[in-house]
């Protein structure tokens, strides 16, 4: 039996050398995929997310359609390659509960009233992982439905905190999720601190609850910055981009005028 590695030292450094209430390095790109709605890519730590939206678009099967309001779908998948040991293609349990569980958290942030009987398709692949996939999985979404332009209360930012050798951690990483004593995954709002997901594994007393609570929320803040960067980027970009076609035009349009005189 392998030995149980030591997760934190006494100075309160982990295994990767962050401190207990430090992030993994998160960098998003929005925009990715040229044929969806809306895309983002995402690289926290070690996990690699790519996340696209198609809609709203009618909803298939018909007799799904709700005569009020959009239908938010996502599909999560996890690569049979993003893992050491190769994962067996396509669904299973875990994908199915992160899939809906996602579903649940957008459908409370998207004014899905917008958009009768449509549906919103979301698709979700997970390149690499390296704990915390469905909190990635939910932010990098988040960038994904803001590309496309769907209307929502806010951005959700997605983070997780758990303890390890008895001490509350923020984004746990591979061998602290593996064998640390609790991981709580969440989604937040990170302007109004609103938690409209929240799963729990493990055992925790209720002030390292409200410990881990700071941490997430605080993390969340952190992370909602890096995502409206990416989107301040993507289109920044095409800003410039239809600048320098409009003086194109400009120009064509004088060169005709000259030759025409």
């Amino acid at each position: 039996m392998a030995e149980t590695p030591k997760l934190i030292d006494s100075k309160g450094k982990r295994l990767d050398g962050r401190k207990a209430n430090e992030l993994r390095p998160l960098t998003i790109e929005a925009g990715t995929l040229k044929r969806a709605d809306g895309s983002a890519y995402l690289e926290w730590g070690n996990n690699k997310v790519m996340a696209a939206v198609y809609g709203p678009r009618e909803c298939h099967p018909r007799h799904m359609a709700h005569p009020a309001r959009a239908l938010v779908r996502v599909t999560y998948n996890m690569a049979s390659f993003s893992v050491g040991d190769r994962k067996r293609p396509g669904p299973d349990r875990r994908s199915t509960e992160i899939s809906k569980v996602t579903s649940e958290a957008f459908a409370s942030v998207v004014f899905l009233e917008q958009f009768p009987r449509s549906s919103i398709d979301v698709f979700v692949e997970i390149l690499q992982a390296d704990a915390g996939t469905r909190v990635a999985a939910l932010t990098a979404v988040a960038v994904a439905l803001a590309d496309a332009g769907i209307p929502m209360k806010s951005l959700l930012a997605g983070v997780a905190f758990g303890k390890i050798g008895g001490t509350v951690v923020l984004d746990l990483g591979k061998d602290e999720d593996n064998y640390g004593e609790a991981d709580v995954p969440l989604a937040i709002i990170p302007r109004t601190e609103e938690i409209v997901l929240l799963q729990m594994d493990g055992d925790l007393t209720a002030k390292e609850f409200q410990k881990g609570m700071k941490m997430a929320i605080a993390a969340a803040k952190e992370i909602y910055e890096v995502q409206k960067d990416a989107l301040k980027r993507r289109y920044a970009v095409s800003v410039e981009a239809l600048e320098a076609e409009e003086g194109a035009e400009e120009e064509l349009k004088e060169e005709t005028v000259e030759e025409e005189a």
